[in-house]
């Protein structure tokens, strides 16, 4: 399986812009910039797409292992926090902080740790990250 994204870039780092699409249409010519990726103005940014992909990839690997259990989660809700630092003359991921609150019938605390820690450790995206990655998952 293969998944395909493009970017489009005109002018130079800081005062050009692109735009971001994917095969889906999902993403359809979406901006970024300089000033979307450090500062606030409204487009996307190439960390917030990784934050989303770590977040969407980590969420479904655990519904696939609850599923496998016998468990049918009412909500699972992850947020990806993703850290840019500088480095040398540029910028790395340093960081992706996975914050899960899931609500699962009748699962206890312990199998639900391990089986959130073993998605985190085994889905697709956490694998490709060079980057130290947490996990702070509760039962709610």
């Amino acid at each position: 399986m293969i998944r395909k994204a493009k970017a489009v870039w005109r002018g130079t780092g800081r005062d050009g812009g692109g735009n971001l699409s994917t095969d889906s249409g999902v993403l359809a010519e979406t901006p970024y910039s300089f000033r979307t990726r450090f500062e606030n103005e409204k487009g996307t940014n190439p960390e917030e797409l990784i934050a989303a992909a770590h977040a969407g990839c980590f969420t479904m690997a655990l519904a696939f292992q609850l599923q496998a259990a016998g468990f049918t989660p009412t909500e699972l809700s992850t947020e990806a926090a993703v850290t840019l630092e500088p480095e040398g003359q540029g910028f790395r991921i340093s960081a992706s902080a996975l914050t899960l609150r899931a609500q699962v019938p009748n699962l206890d605390e312990a199998a639900f740790t391990r089986m959130a820690s073993d998605a985190e450790k085994n889905c697709p995206v956490s694998k490709v990250l060079n980057a130290a990655i947490t996990l702070d998952a509760k039962l709610v």
